[in-house]
C-alpha cells in the first residue's frame, strides 16, 4: 500500500461504492423482460458514472434491453471486476430506474473519452442515454462487509466541476504532462510517456495510458476547478518526495 492510500480517511459506506463504481467501466445490466413475462433480463452494458454518482449508459431503440426499460423503467447493474475468485472480490449492485436524457452533448464528450469505441454509433439516431437513478444499492467491499447503502448516502450534489471538467482536461494535457506521468510512477508504479487525463470527477480522475484506463482518487471529494488544482498539486507534490 502506499502512502497516497495511507493518508486517506477511510470512506463511509455510501463513498466507498461510489469510489468503487467509479473504477469501473462495464457491468450486467438487467431488466425486466417484455417478451418472456416478467423475467429478469441480463445484458453487459459500458456505463459512466456522471459527477453525482449516477450510472448513464448508450443504448440503442432496436435493443432488447431498452424496450424493456421503456415498458419498465426498473432495472439493477451489478458490477464487478474480474477476479480469479469472484466470490470474495468486491461488487456493486445499483438498483434504480432509468429514464431517456433529452440528448447527447452534454455527456458525448465525456463518454467518448472513456468508451472511444462508441464513437461509430454514438452518432446513430437510435441510440440515445439512459440515466440511472439510483433507488437502493447493495454494496460488499470483501469479506464481510455486506451493506445497503440508500441514495442520499450515495449519491453527491450538483457541482460546478461538470462544467469545468473539460477545460480542466486540457489545461492538464498541454502543461502538465510530467506530472501526469509522476502520478502513474507514484501510485500505480507505471512509467509511462503516453499518459492523458480522459476524466476528473469528485472522487478523483482518470488517466488513459496505452490501451488501459487507471484511477487515481482524492483524499476527499472536490466540489470546482479550485479544489481540484489543491489535489492534484498535493498529489505531484506527494509523488516527488
Amino acid at each position: 500500500m502506499n502512502e497516497v492510500e495511507l493518508s486517506q480517511p477511510e470512506k463511509n459506506n455510501g463513498d466507498a461504492a461510489r469510489c468503487f463504481v467509479r473504477g469501473q467501466h462495464s457491468g450486467v445490466l438487467s431488466t425486466i423482460s417484455r417478451r418472456v413475462d416478467g423475467f429478469p433480463f441480463g445484458s453487459v452494458a459500458p456505463f459512466i458514472l456522471d459527477h453525482t454518482g449516477s450510472p448513464v449508459i448508450l443504448i440503442s431503440t432496436l435493443a432488447e434491453h431498452t424496450r424493456n426499460i421503456d415498458a419498465d423503467p426498473r432495472v439493477s447493474l451489478i458490477v464487478q471486476p474480474y477476479s480469479p475468485d469472484m466470490q470474495v472480490a468486491g461488487r456493486v449492485t445499483l438498483l434504480g430506474r432509468a429514464q431517456r436524457l433529452d440528448e447527447k452533448s452534454e455527456l458525448g464528450p465525456r463518454y467518448l473519452r472513456f468508451h472511444p469505441q462508441a464513437e461509430s454509433y454514438f452518432a446513430m439516431h437510435d441510440f440515445s442515454f439512459y440515466r440511472i437513478d439510483p433507488v437502493r444499492i447493495r454494496y460488499i467491499g470483501g469479506f464481510g462487509r455486506i451493506h445497503w447503502v440508500e441514495p442520499e448516502q450515495y449519491l453527491l450534489p450538483a457541482s460546478a466541476l461538470a462544467d469545468q471538467e473539460e477545460d480542466i482536461l486540457a489545461h492538464m494535457n498541454s502543461d502538465h504532462a510530467e506530472n501526469l506521468r509522476a502520478y502513474c510512477r507514484y501510485v500505480h508504479q507505471l512509467d509511462d510517456s503516453d499518459a492523458r487525463m480522459i476524466g476528473i470527477d469528485p472522487d478523483g480522475f482518470d488517466l488513459r495510458v496505452v490501451e488501459q484506463v487507471l484511477r487515481f482518487e482524492f483524499a476527499q471529494p472536490i466540489a470546482d476547478a479550485q479544489q481540484a488544482r489543491q489535489a492534484l498539486v498535493a498529489l505531484a507534490q506527494e509523488a516527488r518526495l
